[in-house]
């Protein structure tokens, strides 16, 4: 994956099956960074990442003697690293709701995704579903606010949502363009899912997803 240019070269450890990698994946690729990405099997790990991370998970991202292990660590990193193109707004009160905005998609969403592929079946996954279609749908009048979410441009927040919006079909849910709340989703899925850096971050097991 990823554009190559002549930055400095990176190795990042990544579960190409995990939305917490493949955000990190996006913003490498959206920023045209060289990297060595290494897939790794989170329940078979190799043995060079426990020397590296003391948790042996990934994502885990090298850059020289810098080893980081926290994807949204990763992800301001990686935008201070390389400033262009921003992924974080400049005023720290922007800033701020942006970080608060990745900390309420962890709550509301990522903990809800993390439960349904931890347990695909059962009612406890089921009532995840639910609650995870009705919060999307109801987020829906913010998708069509602006370009992205709720902001003029692409910045780590999308960074964040765009691996769940891909992942729906495989967590079993499913967005009708016959239902008006889920219309500006659609159309904001669509826009995100044709940037080529969105396209270079796939693994070949998340092209699958949508093949």
């Amino acid at each position: 994956m990823g554009v190559v240019t002549k930055r400095s070269s990176m190795t990042f450890f990544s579960d190409p099956n995990s939305h917490y990698s493949h955000r990190v994946r996006i913003v490498l690729a959206e920023k045209g960074v060289t990297v060595d990405v290494v897939d790794v099997e989170p329940d078979n790990p190799p043995a060079e990442l426990a020397d590296l991370n003391p948790y042996n998970a990934v994502p885990t991202l090298v850059d020289r003697d810098l080893v980081l292990y926290e994807p949204n660590i990763m992800m301001e990193y990686l935008d201070e690293r390389f400033p262009h193109p921003p992924l974080l707004p400049v005023y720290p009160v922007a800033r701020a709701n942006s970080r608060l905005m990745i900390h309420r998609i962890q709550k509301d969403w990522c903990a809800l995704v993390d439960q349904i592929v931890a347990q695909p079946t059962g009612k406890a996954s089921d009532a995840a579903r639910k609650e995870l279609k009705e919060s999307l749908l109801a987020t829906g009048p913010l998708f069509a606010e602006m370009p992205f979410f709720l902001s003029e441009e692409f910045t780590i927040v999308d960074c964040c949502i765009a691996p769940i919006l891909w992942r729906l079909p495989a967590l079993g849910i499913e967005l009708s363009d016959k239902d008006k709340q889920a219309k500006p989703l659609l159309k904001y899925m669509e826009s995100i899912f044709s940037r080529e850096g969105f396209k270079a971050s796939l693994s070949d097991l998340e092209e699958d997803i949508r093949s």
